[in-house]
């Protein structure tokens, strides 16, 4: 078999989720890249029908989703003697993605604890926050809209070794998140890198003829 030391390193797209208190990663690494990422942009345009002024003006970046469907198989960590594949199948990515979209279990038995002692709790859980990476040019906070999940190919235990899984993410703004964050700091590097790329087309004509 012939090899190619100077091939690019292939890049696989992940989701990483970053736990608001402590800051402790979660890489959820894509096994097979998706072979295709449906985006769709909605521009936040303002809506004051009487000024005609505003018919040009804009409110904010666009809202953004992202769909895609991405593929997980135990078969190769089970054929390289993975005792945890072998013995659990996909379980634990399923549920690595599936606790995107969880409150910590020790956040609820805090709050049923204050509970019980007379203590109202009423302030929501937090979620970690969630980046979508997909590649040197895109990594962009996400909140996880929904997902479905087709599990396949079940051991004698029903565990299942395949699964289909359909992400529809919603992209996260500088004006949905604290302006100082993270988050945000993300989003507003990857408005100014689209106007960077824009600049790069060839045919752009900037002097109006």
């Amino acid at each position: 078999m012939t090899s190619f030391p100077q091939s690019p390193k292939l890049q696989r797209g992940s989701l990483i989720a970053i736990d608001q208190s402590s800051g402790d990663r979660t890489e959820i690494q894509f096994q097979y890249n998706p072979d295709t990422l449906t985006r769709r942009l909605t521009p936040q345009i303002v809506t004051n029908n009487f000024d005609k002024k505003e018919a040009l003006r804009l409110k904010g970046p666009p809202q953004e989703t992202i769909s895609l469907e991405m593929e997980i198989d135990a078969t190769d960590q089970v054929d390289k003697g993975d005792s945890t594949a072998t013995s659990l199948g996909i379980h634990p990515t399923l549920a690595a993605l599936e606790l995107l979209i969880y409150p910590k279990s020790s956040d609820i038995d805090g709050s049923e604890k204050l509970a019980a002692n007379g203590v109202i709790e009423i302030t929501p859980f937090d979620a970690p926050l969630v980046l979508f990476v997909w590649g040197k040019k895109r990594s962009l906070p996400v909140r996880v809209s929904s997902f479905s999940i087709t599990e396949e190919a079940f051991d004698p235990d029903l565990n299942p070794f395949h699964a289909k899984v359909s992400l529809e993410l919603t992209v996260l703004t500088y004006f949905d998140l604290n302006y100082d964050s993270q988050g945000a700091s993300l989003f507003f590097t990857h408005h100014k890198n689209k106007e960077k790329l824009a600049q790069q087309m060839s045919n752009v004509t900037t002097n109006g003829g």
